[in-house]
């Protein structure tokens, strides 16, 4: 079986110089503390909109100690979250949702291929398949540790109503 193509030529990406350093994703991103799980955002490609980025694994990752004792393996959700995130970052940057927030509507097709662990970089990439502003972006995307492929499928993503959600937690306030 032939070797499935990255989305990103990872070998025309300059690591060094990232697109977007955590202080650029935090514009778009409203994640903090250990919920960030995006390092960097290292390609974009406005025209087609493919995006790479890459999340550090360290050995402080807050799921370290607990998945699993003695076997730190990254968690499959957590590898979904850093995609997420960037396809949020992507999606946010040039407003192609018209949202003020874009949250997970869905995933198909997920594969997980190979285990992610503590001093590994999670390369990440997104192509938008398809997007229906207001409503939904669909993106294909791609997990990959070295020169493997560790997660793929298809992410949607919806928009977020935060002025609703804020009313109805302020509707639980005693």
């Amino acid at each position: 079986m032939a070797e499935k193509e990255f989305l990103v030529d990872l070998t025309q990406v300059d690591f060094d110089r990232p697109v977007a350093d955590i202080e650029e994703i935090r514009k778009y991103n409203p994640q903090r503390s250990e919920m960030e799980q995006l390092t960097a955002v290292v390609y974009v490609d406005e025209k087609n909109v493919i995006c790479a980025g890459y999340k550090d694994i360290t050995e402080n990752e807050f799921w370290v100690r607990g998945h699993m004792p003695g076997l730190p393996l990254m968690p499959g959700v957590m590898m979904l979250e850093s995609i997420a995130q960037l396809c949020s970052f992507v999606t946010q940057r040039y407003d192609l949702l018209g949202a003020q927030m874009v949250g997970f509507g869905g995933l198909e097709d997920v594969r997980f291929r190979d285990v992610v662990l503590p001093g590994d970089r999670l390369i990440v990439m997104c192509k938008l398949d398809k997007v229906r502003r207001g409503r939904m972006i669909i993106c294909e995307f791609q997990g990959v540790v070295k020169d493997r492929i560790v997660v793929e499928g298809l992410l949607k993503g919806i928009p977020i109503p935060v002025d609703v959600v804020r009313q109805m937690l302020a509707d639980r306030q005693p």
